[in-house]
């Protein structure tokens, strides 16, 4: 999830090139709600997005039993700080190389099985 267009594109081709299947939103609240059809591998999230941030989607996605258990990379130019509660798996700060930000979803991915 990206609030800017251009990055969920970008991105997108990249995944889709190395064989990931990729759903986006452009905010936490459409993501919720996509998230309705099916349990994804990995969730990849901005953290300064509107409508509902970054912060409030991991809180939510965490509390949700069945989501409970999926990584999250927060992708961000803006981290968290460090006071926040730590409802992700990894924090990846824009801009980030693709070779970064593939190994770090494949290790995600692979987490999980």
């Amino acid at each position: 999830m990206d609030d800017e267009p251009e990055i969920l594109t970008a991105w997108r081709l990249i995944l889709e090139n190395e064989g990931y299947e990729v759903d986006c939103a452009s905010n936490g609240i459409e993501a919720v709600a996509r998230l309705a059809a099916g349990i994804p591998d990995l969730i990849v999230t901005d953290w300064m997005m509107p409508l509902m941030d970054g912060a409030e989607l991991c809180r939510r996605l965490r509390a949700m039993p069945e989501l409970s258990h999926v990584p999250i990379l927060v992708h961000t130019a803006v981290p968290p700080l460090a006071a926040a509660q730590r409802n992700w798996d990894a924090c990846l700060r824009k801009p980030v190389g693709a070779d970064l930000f593939l190994t770090t979803i494949e290790r995600l991915c692979e987490a999980r099985h």
